[in-house]
């Protein structure tokens, strides 16, 4: 095995257990929570500048590609060179096409209204608080829950059969994503759907065809890191965080809350799936 001498599955001189780069990895935590920290404090500037704390959300996507492009430039040489491509460029197209859409979503948008309930309640200063509140945990959950990227790129050997599973879940649910986003763009751009409900294509399948998508573009990264035990041990915490925020967390709980008092919403809520697609039932 490269870089040492291996005894029962189990590789000395850099390498873990499955051909895992360990002496690379642990260092890599590092860099990456650095990168994570630097986008969202140059954020954090930004949003003072400008007084609206909305920005954050632009940079959620962001912090994941540093993320991505930090480890490939110190994983070099450490884990295999095609894994790492498709791990870093899977990341980012991911993370830019968000960040793109929701920085065109808020384009002549004020504070977004969580954000200043929130901060209108916040004791002492709004921006320190901002800061600890918002920033610094965003910042946070961009490195746990990019553990995969990180980890998936100290593996060796080329991606298994089960990596390139990892590729096409991705691909799905960058689809998902992509399509639902300009599906519901293009319902609100259009003056016949306002104050009604959106419940056509994709939407019609999953209440949340956006948070669906994430669910399996982040599934996806694990697997590309689950040819290494080792890796895909230290790094499975991630799609479950990323699953509870999705379903219990800031997504779809908080989403639906604020809905459920719409006109419509019931009737559509009971005729489609929460989560995971499906038709919509047929009601007498």
């Amino acid at each position: 095995m490269p870089g040492g001498f291996g005894w029962g599955g189990f590789a000395w001189g850099g390498f873990g257990w499955g051909g895992f780069a360990w002496s690379g990895f642990a260092p890599n935590l590092a860099w990456a929570a650095a990168a994570a920290l630097a986008v969202m404090l140059a954020t954090f500037a930004v949003a003072v500048r400008t007084g609206r704390h909305r920005i954050v959300d632009v940079a959620w996507g962001i912090g994941f590609t540093a993320v991505a492009a930090v480890t490939f430039a110190a994983s070099a040489g450490q884990g295999d060179l095609l894994r790492r491509l498709l791990v870093t460029v899977l990341t980012a197209v991911w993370g830019l096409r968000l960040a793109a859409h929701i920085a065109r979503r808020g384009r002549g948008h004020g504070e977004d209204p969580r954000y200043e309930a929130m901060l209108a309640k916040a004791p002492g200063h709004r921006n320190a608080y901002a800061l600890r509140k918002v920033y610094l945990l965003q910042g946070a959950l961009v490195w746990l829950v990019s553990l995969p990227v990180q980890a998936a790129q100290y593996v060796q050997g080329p991606p298994s059969v089960l990596g390139r599973a990892g590729v096409a879940l991705w691909a799905v649910g960058l689809a998902f994503e992509a399509v639902g986003d300009a599906q519901l763009a293009r319902f609100k751009a259009d003056p016949a759907g306002r104050g009604k409900i959106m419940d056509r294509g994709l939407w019609s399948w999953t209440r949340h065809p956006n948070y669906f998508g994430d669910f399996c573009v982040w599934w996806g990264l694990f697997l590309l890191a689950c040819d290494a035990p080792a890796a895909a041990g230290v790094s499975v915490v991630s799609p479950v965080v990323m699953s509870l925020l999705l379903t219990k967390g800031s997504g779809k709980r908080l989403l639906e809350r604020h809905m459920a008092e719409r006109p419509g919403y019931a009737a559509y809520r009971a005729r489609t799936s929460g989560f995971f697609p499906r038709p919509p039932r047929r009601r007498p």
